[in-house]
C-alpha cells in the first residue's frame, strides 16, 4: 500500500511543478518578461502532460480502491476532460492578454486542490507506513 501512495505522491510533485510552471509563464507574460508566442507556445506544450498526469493519478487511486482520493482528484479530472473536448485547454497566443486573469485563477485554483491533495497523500502514506510497523 505504501507504493501506491509514493507513486501518487511524486505524481502530485510532478503536476504540482507542471501548474507552478504555467503560473510562471503567465506572470513572465504579466510583466513583459516573455512574448505572448513564446508564452503560449510553452503552456500550451505542458497541457498535455498536465492532463496526462491527472488521468494517471485518478486512475492510479481508483484502481487501488482509495476512494476518498479519487473522489478528490476526479473533479479537476473532469474539468480538465470537459476542457479538452470543448478545444479550450489551449492558450491562444492572439487572446492570451484578454484570458490573462481568468488563466491565471484557473490554474491557481488548480493548485490549491493539489496542494491539498498532497497533504492529504501524505497523511495517508505516514499512515499505512505505521500501520504496516504493526
Amino acid at each position: 500500500m505504501v507504493f501506491v501512495w509514493l507513486a501518487a505522491f511524486f505524481l502530485l510533485i510532478a503536476l504540482i511543478v507542471l501548474v507552478i510552471y504555467q503560473l510562471m509563464c503567465l506572470a513572465d507574460l504579466e510583466f513583459d518578461y516573455i512574448n505572448p508566442y513564446d508564452s503560449s507556445s510553452r503552456i500550451n506544450k505542458a497541457v498535455i502532460p498536465e492532463f496526462v498526469l491527472q488521468g494517471v493519478l485518478c486512475l492510479l487511486f481508483l484502481l487501488s480502491g482509495h476512494w476518498l482520493m479519487f473522489l478528490f482528484c476526479a473533479p479537476n479530472l473532469y474539468y480538465n476532460v470537459r476542457l479538452y473536448q470543448q478545444r479550450q485547454h489551449l492558450v491562444d497566443v492572439t487572446e492570451i492578454f484578454n484570458q490573462l486573469n481568468g488563466e491565471k485563477k484557473r490554474r491557481l485554483l488548480k493548485l490549491i486542490n493539489l496542494v491539498v491533495l498532497i497533504f492529504l497523500c501524505l497523511f495517508w502514506m505516514i499512515w499505512s507506513v505505521l500501520e504496516d510497523d504493526e
